[in-house]
Order: C-alpha cells, then sequence, then structure tokens
C-alpha cells in the first residue's frame, strides 16, 4: 500500500488541472503586473481575470477582492487594519477562543498595542453561542471576528446570524474562511460578511496565496508598506501564476461542489462506521461540520503517540492543527470547548480528500485498530 495521508485540512495536493492552468504563466508569460508595456498587460488581464472570477464565486464584487500570500496574511491585515483605521470609534475587538492562530496572536498584538480583547468561549460543539455576542458587543466594539469553518474539529458557526447580528449593531465582521471556501457555499451578501479570508492550498491550489474580500465602503489600512498593487492597499508584486492556479481551483470545486462534498461525507462515513466495529472513541465537534473532518478522541492513548504509530504504517493523520505541528502541548481547541489536557491529548484529526480511496479506508482501520490494540495492552 501506497503511503496514505488524511491531513487534507492541512493542506491539500496540486490538481494537474491547476497546474496546467498555472504553467503559461511560469514559462512564457512573464513579466510584472504593474508594468505598461504588452508582457504586463497580458499578466494584468489574468490577474483581472482571476479577480472577476473569485469575485463571482462568493457574489462579490471584482474590486472587492485582494490577493495576499495566504490566511495567514489575510487574518493579519483584516484586525490590524481595522483596528487603525477604526480606532476613533472605539478599541474593542471581540474573538471566539477557538480560532486559528492567525486571529488569536494577531488580537494578543493588538492587546500590547492598547486595544481591549473579549474572547468568547465556544460551546461543547465548537459553536460560539450568539446570545454571548450580543452580550459581548459595546459601543466602542469596532470588529468582530469569527472562524467559519473551525480548522481542527470542522465545526461550522451559524455565520448569517452572526454576521446579521453585527450589521445591526453597526460593528464590521470579518470571517476566517479558509476552510470554508471551496467547501460551503458562500454568499458574502446573504452572509452579511465585511471581510473574509481565504487560502488557495486548501481547495487544491498553489501554496503562498490567498485572498482577502473587503465590502466596498470599508476603510482599511495597509500593513505592508511599498508599491501601489492592488489598488494601493496591498503592496508586493502581484503572482500571478499562483492567482490563476487559485481562481482555476475555486472555479472546479465550486463548480461540482454537491459531488465533491457527497463523496467526501459518504468517505468520512464510511471511515467512522469501520472504526466504530472495532474500538470505541469519541467524536470531537458537532455533526454539522466540514465534509471531509472527523476529530476522535481514543481514552487512555495519546493522539501524538497515535499519530506516529500510524505515520511509521505510512498514514498521515494530525494530532492537532497544522500551525502547531512539532507540538506535544494538548490542542487550545480541544481545550476550550471542555476536554481535559488528557483527553486532548488522546484525540487525533483526519481529514477525508478527492483522492481519498475506499480501499485506503479499509487499509487505515485496520493498521488504526492493530495499533489501538497494542497501546492498550
Amino acid at each position: 500500500m501506497n503511503p496514505i495521508y488524511l491531513d487534507y485540512a492541512a493542506s491539500t495536493p496540486l490538481k494537474k488541472e491547476v497546474l496546467d492552468k498555472m504553467l503559461p504563466y511560469m514559462t512564457d508569460c512573464y513579466g510584472n503586473a504593474s508594468s505598461i508595456h504588452s508582457f504586463g498587460r497580458k499578466q494584468n488581464q489574468a490577474v483581472d481575470q482571476s479577480r472577476r472570477l473569485l469575485a463571482k464565486l462568493i457574489n462579490g464584487s471584482y474590486d472587492e477582492i485582494y490577493f495576499v500570500s495566504g490566511g495567514t496574511e489575510a487574518d493579519n491585515w483584516a484586525l490590524k487594519g481595522i483596528a487603525e483605521s477604526y480606532q476613533e470609534k472605539g478599541k474593542h475587538i471581540i474573538v471566539s477562543n477557538i480560532e486559528h492562530p492567525a486571529v488569536l496572536n494577531t488580537a494578543k498584538s493588538l492587546e500590547d498595542k492598547g486595544y481591549e480583547v473579549t474572547y468568547l468561549e465556544a460551546d461543547l460543539n465548537g459553536f460560539v453561542p450568539l446570545e454571548s455576542l450580543e452580550k459581548a458587543i459595546r459601543k466602542d466594539t469596532i470588529l468582530v471576528s469569527i472562524m467559519f469553518v473551525n480548522n481542527e474539529i470542522g465545526t461550522i458557526q451559524d455565520i448569517k446570524n452572526i454576521g446579521r447580528l453585527c450589521r445591526e449593531r453597526e460593528v464590521l465582521f470579518h470571517t476566517d474562511a479558509v476552510q470554508a471556501f471551496g467547501y460551503i457555499p458562500i454568499d458574502v451578501k446573504d452572509l452579511n460578511i465585511d471581510l473574509m479570508s481565504m487560502s488557495s492550498h486548501k481547495i487544491y491550489g498553489p501554496t503562498g496565496i490567498g485572498g482577502l474580500y473587503i465590502r466596498k465602503g470599508i476603510k482599511i489600512k495597509s500593513i505592508l508598506e511599498g508599491g501601489a498593487q492592488e489598488r494601493k492597499r496591498r503592496a508586493g508584486t502581484s503572482h500571478v501564476s499562483g492567482i490563476v492556479g487559485f481562481s482555476e481551483a475555486a472555479r472546479l470545486r465550486y463548480e461540482a461542489l454537491d459531488e465533491l462534498n457527497q463523496k467526501m461525507v459518504d468517505k468520512r462515513t464510511y471511515l467512522k462506521e469501520q472504526l466504530d466495529n472495532n474500538f470505541e472513541f469519541k467524536v470531537n465537534g458537532h455533526a454539522n461540520r466540514h465534509p471531509g473532518s472527523l476529530n476522535i478522541m481514543i481514552n487512555a492513548i495519546k493522539g501524538d503517540t497515535l499519530l506516529m504509530n500510524l505515520d511509521l504504517a505510512g498514514i498521515a493523520v494530525s494530532a492537532g492543527s497544522a500551525c502547531s505541528s512539532g507540538s506535544v502541548n494538548p490542542s487550545p481547541v480541544l481545550l476550550a470547548i471542555g476536554l481535559t489536557k488528557e483527553e486532548a491529548k488522546a484525540s487525533i484529526r483526519m481529514t477525508i480528500g478527492d483522492m481519498t480511496t475506499y480501499e485506503e479506508i479499509d487499509y487505515v482501520v485496520e493498521k488504526l485498530t492493530e495499533i489501538v490494540e497494542r497501546l492498550k495492552k
């Protein structure tokens, strides 16, 4: 059996169709997209077409899409840019306690600069209660940032009502949609989203490219000093081949979204059912989750021990967020939703992807069962 990858929430392989679309802009079609000569204009045209395509997929306008290096930069820009732009109104920001480190660490850095941050507690299923948010919003609140789909347990938040509440209270709403974009239909207008982070390498596109949706009319400071790219809001030479790959990967996913998602759900369900037949475990999170996500806790067995044993068997899973790789500490997300340190350390995340086969799932179940039985003895 070839090595098996069940860590698609961390990153996905580049699809051949996407690479084929990118190759001309890595070889024959070159130049700086900001140049006015024919080489530059051709590059700029590709960027413009990609921007319009991405905007259409989320029911936004082409001039509301800004290309960045990835989800981390998008999150940083959203929080820092809004904080600086709206500090005259207030210096209070609200985030949840199960956000991606790119949001949590940025929030902490803003606290060091004199901003006040409220960290809303998620419930046992990973949901942020709407009532908690409503109570936390104040007159000086300028931004709420709550993740669309959690990267570890896959829980899907009630983004529409969160956005509606923020809109009614005249507070800007940002969502980290890195795990949602390409897996969930997104209409930024219907969902009341003001700012939204996206990433390419989660949807079978290239690494090093992502996007930030910024609704028209919103003031936001730049966090990169330099040239006048991205309509003078984000400096840096356009990563044209990456931008082209990003938009093509998004197009391919949304064109076949229902079919792709159903296949993932079917395989994830099969994986859970087969595991249920072999040993006891608890699913972390809620049934309303990312179509490929399965985070489980196996009593009395450490997740990092399972991870290493599975890796020796040629199976790649995760013991937490990819952004905390190498860490032996329990997952902050699992602790935040009420698991003990021992329970959090006994959890692993498996993520089904487009390339996952039933044969691979059978092998994973066989090996995982062997490992669990051996470690329990």
